[in-house]
């Protein structure tokens, strides 16, 4: 069995570049000293630190199954660039972000993906439903596909919104053992006419090992919630739980995505 231990780079932020505003985060075009861009994700946003670990978890464990993802970062924010932004928005968000951050190798030429003109085998995008599914991610549609055709192959991008349960800790049980009735709108659930091929090869690659070895390498500090009376491990214990619960009743979720797709056909 295949074990996955990520590793994550430590990069400075040199220039912040701008902001792509068609994101609901203002995340922004950054530069570092390792010479490449990247999309940094700051912690100080709408969603705070939570949307950094959904995408970390995410985009991690996304590589399990073969799927591809930019690679990602942990971007360090000095509080210059606050002091020199024009912008009191941007200004802001800088200034709420001073510390460690998320940044996404940015895909430079890279377009959108459209269901309409971009072609996507049935194993690949019962691979990312499936994937979907299993994560809660409640933000790969038509309206938001998140998903970028560079070089002419398809790649996964922001999974911030996934694990919504941290933004309601005290049921994550509960939302760990139900369906995802948005799956629904799913930008691929038309073609996604093997997920449970995709679920007989891949569910035992998401061993307990390996995902604790991914939530292993979120910072201690992105844990850690005033007025939860919980330590950064005892935190990963329940993102382990619920992911181990989600795979466990993973024929819920299969069976919703096949009930959605005989709705849409």
């Amino acid at each position: 069995m295949k074990v996955f231990k990520p590793e994550i780079r430590d990069v400075h932020v040199t220039r912040y570049i701008q902001p792509f505003r068609e994101g609901g985060s203002l995340p922004g075009l950054i530069d570092a000293d390792d010479g490449f861009s990247y999309v940094l994700k700051f912690r100080g946003a709408g969603q705070g630190k939570k949307a950094l670990i959904a995408e970390l978890i995410g985009g991690e464990l996304a590589r399990f199954l073969d799927l591809r993802m930019p690679e990602m970062v942990f971007a360090e924010l000095d509080e210059s660039f606050a002091r020199t932004e024009p912008d009191e928005e941007i200004q802001d968000l800088l200034r709420f972000s001073v510390g460690k951050n998320l940044a996404v190798h940015f895909l430079n030429g890279a377009i959108t993906f459209d269901a309409n003109v971009d072609e996507v085998s049935a194993n690949e995008a019962s691979k990312i439903v499936w994937f979907d599914a299993l994560m809660m991610n409640v933000d790969r549609t038509v309206r938001n596909t998140n998903m970028l055709i560079w070089k002419n192959e398809l790649w996964l991008i922001d999974h911030g919104a996934s694990l919504y349960f941290h933004h309601a800790w005290d049921n994550w049980e509960e939302q760990a053992a139900k369906p995802f009735i948005q799956i629904k709108d799913h930008v691929l659930l038309s073609y996604a006419t093997t997920v449970r091929e995709v679920d007989d090869m891949y569910r035992k690659v998401f061993t307990e090992e390996n995902i604790r070895n991914v939530l292993s390498i979120i910072p201690d500090e992105w844990l850690i919630e005033e007025g939860r009376d919980l330590n950064a491990d005892e935190v990963r214990d329940v993102y382990a739980a619920f992911l181990m619960t989600r795979l466990a009743n993973s024929d819920k979720f299969i069976r919703q995505i096949e009930h959605e797709r005989e709705n849409r056909i």
